[in-house]
Parts: structure tokens; C-alpha cells; sequence
């Protein structure tokens, strides 16, 4: 048989002790009334980079999407499997949440993989290679805008890239465009520097980001 981790059954213990039991009215009133969080967050998977911690949230307040590189793929309703597309269209027509916040950051492994080409570890699958493709477009706009310039400095370029991409793809899917353009839903680009604790806003008329 194989043993649950032993630091998660610590963790869990402290969660039940120091969090939930001081707050066992709010998790009941979720349990029985359910969630209506105001804000959607699509972040990266990165165990540095936790949307709930940053934005001092509490259970049920954030409705949050995690995968590589914190993408949003194009509009397309082929194949079966969706996870991204299935999260959006449950947060935006179902919870239908006021916000939808594209959310990078600093030392992203899958952009330093979309940089660097080959540099992760894969199966013959290429999960990696194929997922960060969404960024070839932009990855070519960065390599030609900073020629001579330092793969650090190309990946931070490209970590601020990859989160205007999404944006741009969020807005190929009709019900977003529909809901955006009513007023009802607003999108917005953030990107998190995780050395300092930095987080800044995407000035979408400009292009430029800005520090909160």
C-alpha cells in the first residue's frame, strides 16, 4: 500500500486546526449556498505562484484555472477535451463572474521553454512542445524586437507577451466577445515578480504594464 505523503497529512492537520475551524461557518455556508466568486484567474501551474495567497483570498472569493504558462487557447470546438475552454465557459456563463484576470509571472518555466525550444523534458507525446506552440507568434515578435539580447531577458520579455496572447484568444471565443462588449465581464492582464513581490497591471490601451 502505498502512503499518503506524510508532510501533506501535517499540512492538512494545521489547515483543519488553524483555518478551518475558526472559519467552519463560512465553509458551511459555501457547502450549503454554493460559490459566487466576482473574478476568474488563469494562472501558471507554478508551485511559486499561488493566486489565492497574492490576492489574500478566502475559499470561494476566486474561481482559478491552472496550467503551463497561464495559456488561453484560440476558439475552436474540435477534438474532446477542453479544459480551459470547459473553465471559461463555466465561470463566464454559469458563476458568471464581473472579471477575468490573465495572471504571469516572473521565471516561467513553460515561456523558458517557448524561448530556449527543446529545453524540457518530454515523452514522445510532446504535451510540453504542443502546449507552448500557442506561443510561436509571439515568440518570433520578441526574438525580432530585441535581437542581442540575454535568454533571461527574452523569457521576461516573452512572460509579458504570453499574457497579452491569452487575452487575445479569450477574445476569439463568442461569448466572451458577446459578454465583454454588453459591459458584463471585463479582462485584464497581470503579471507577478516573484524575487520582490511585484504585481503589475496591463495598460491594455498602451500594451504597457504598470505596478500596483
Amino acid at each position: 500500500m502505498t502512503h499518503f505523503p506524510e508532510n501533506l497529512t501535517d499540512r492538512y492537520r494545521r489547515f483543519h486546526f488553524r483555518h478551518f475551524t475558526p472559519n467552519a461557518n463560512h465553509y458551511e455556508e459555501l457547502a450549503t449556498h454554493g460559490q459566487s466568486p466576482d473574478t476568474f484567474i488563469i494562472s501558471c501551474c507554478d508551485s511559486r505562484v499561488d493566486p489565492e495567497t497574492i490576492f489574500s483570498a478566502m475559499p470561494g472569493e476566486l474561481f482559478v484555472m491552472r496550467n503551463i504558462a497561464n495559456l488561453v487557447p484560440p476558439y475552436e470546438t474540435g477534438g474532446k477535451f477542453h479544459g480551459v475552454s470547459a473553465a471559461l465557459e463555466y465561470a463566464a456563463l454559469n458563476l458568471r463572474v464581473k472579471h477575468i484576470v490573465i495572471m504571469g509571472h516572473s521565471g516561467c518555466g513553460g515561456v523558458k521553454a517557448a524561448i530556449e525550444q527543446n529545453t524540457a523534458i518530454e515523452t514522445e507525446a510532446h504535451f510540453i512542445t504542443k502546449w507552448i506552440s500557442m506561443l510561436d507568434d509571439a515568440r518570433m515578435r520578441v526574438l525580432a524586437s530585441h535581437q542581442g539580447t540575454s535568454r533571461s531577458a527574452l523569457a521576461s520579455k516573452l512572460e509579458l507577451e504570453a499574457i497579452k496572447t491569452s487575452l487575445d484568444n479569450l477574445r476569439t471565443f463568442p461569448f466572451i466577445q458577446q459578454l465583454e462588449a454588453q459591459g458584463r465581464i471585463a479582462l485584464h492582464g497581470a503579471h507577478f515578480d516573484i524575487k520582490v513581490g511585484k504585481l503589475s497591471v496591463l495598460n491594455q490601451r498602451t500594451g504597457d504594464f504598470f505596478d500596483l
